[in-house]
């Protein structure tokens, strides 16, 4: 008789070129929920007749959902088949986003954006799966192309958020992205391949078993504060950078602003970079680049408020780093423990989207009280941390 079907089996499995491709675009189209808005808030202030301070509070409101979901859906993944609950929560967000475009007000309008940051973790469950299929030594490539997905979809989505906002409204671009989302739910349920059956573990161990991995591993702990970082940074830009474009000297409309995402194209090449470098474990050289892109970034935008050439450049310095720091960081969290990169991947994206969430805060209050100076010296201040931790954090050749 022939052996059940073991973990350590699924996880040696070749994952295909085309496989890889179609969950690339299905984490793409779901993290793309996560920032729809961005380019939309200046229109939100005035359908909702809300000020500029109240409408960030739906940033902070959507990334704390998703905090959320990663740490009490995402752990899920190490006990029910990732098929199954990757499915389940791109039918749930369908749902959620088709309840946000037919909102009238904004206090339901932003509890329906809690629920839509909660209901699009199903992208931090396909890649952990990717991470179990993927050959050991090439590892942090195949994160990488998965990543490239999220990226594409983190880009497009502030393009296409402005696009279809300034042709018909920004209610279609939710009716939009509920209809792709639905698809989505469609093809992952034919394409994902299914899992051993695991051992059933009590939720309620499941969550602590994610809380024990942060207290007991180190590299962990030291790559969260990076996550928490680099997300801190990345929402400084963009809670605001809307209604900078939107203000004088641009008096940008939707389509212009939601263009400006296409700038941060070069976090593709960056996400592909850092995870050959991974896999030949250069981590330590990749965090210090990356927390330099990030320093940078702010100075160039600090100087160049008024110059639309010098907003692109530091747009795609800022993108470049924090992903080419992400790419580098995950591929590293999981070879930390093979049989839990659900939990893994769950406590490190909390710490990311924590950051999200506060630096959308932070970013919100600088911006009323200090204007564009006061958001690009909250964001180089964060990434003059991360250099300097890069710097003095010296790591070992091998993370595993």
């Amino acid at each position: 008789m022939s052996k059940a079907p073991t973990r350590e089996t699924a996880e040696l499995q070749p994952l295909s070129g085309t496989l890889i491709t179609l969950m690339s675009i299905a984490i793409g189209v779901i993290v793309a929920n996560l920032y729809y808005l961005q380019p939309l808030l200046h229109q939100l202030t005035k359908d909702f007749r809300v000020s500029e301070s109240r409408a960030t509070l739906l940033l902070v409101l959507i990334q704390a959902g998703y905090a959320a979901g990663l740490a009490f859906v995402v752990p899920l993944g190490d006990l029910i088949p990732r098929r199954r609950l990757a499915v389940l929560i791109f039918v749930l967000a369908s749902v959620v986003v088709f309840a946000g475009a037919a909102a009238h007000s904004f206090v339901l309008f932003a509890a329906i954006t809690f629920f839509i940051g909660l209901a699009s973790c199903g992208g931090q469950v396909i890649l952990p799966l990717g991470a179990d299929m993927a050959n050991p030594a090439q590892r942090g490539r195949v994160i990488g192309r998965l990543m490239t997905g999220l990226l594409m979809g983190l880009l497009l989505s502030r393009s296409v958020s402005g696009i279809i906002a300034q042709a018909a409204g920004w209610r279609t671009v939710y009716v939009a992205a509920g209809v792709a989302l639905a698809l989505m739910a469609i093809m992952l349920f034919r394409v994902l391949p299914n899992e051993p059956v695991r051992t059933p573990v009590p939720y309620h161990r499941l969550l602590a078993g994610t809380l024990g991995m942060f207290v007991t591993l180190p590299m962990l702990r030291r790559r969260s504060l990076y996550g928490l970082l680099i997300f801190a940074a990345f929402s400084a830009l963009w809670t605001t950078l809307a209604f900078h474009l939107s203000a004088a000297p641009f008096h940008y409309d939707n389509l212009v602003i939601g263009l400006f995402g296409l700038f941060g194209a070069a976090g593709v090449l960056a996400a592909n970079v850092a995870g050959r470098n991974a896999d030949k474990q250069r981590s330590h050289l990749t965090t210090i680049v990356g927390g330099a892109m990030i320093l940078l970034s702010f100075v160039v935008l600090y100087f160049g408020r008024n110059v639309v050439v010098l907003l692109a450049l530091g747009i795609i310095m800022l993108d470049a780093g924090m992903q080419g720091l992400q790419i580098t960081n995950q591929s590293i969290i999981y070879s930390l423990a093979p049989d839990a990169r659900s939990r893994i991947n769950s406590a490190y994206m909390v710490c990311g989207f924590i950051g999200a969430a506060l630096g959308s805060l932070a970013a919100g209050q600088c911006y009323a009280h200090a204007g564009w100076r006061g958001d690009c010296l909250l964001g180089g201040g964060i990434g003059l941390v991360i250099l300097v931790l890069a710097i003095l954090w010296r790591e070992p050749i091998s993370t595993t």
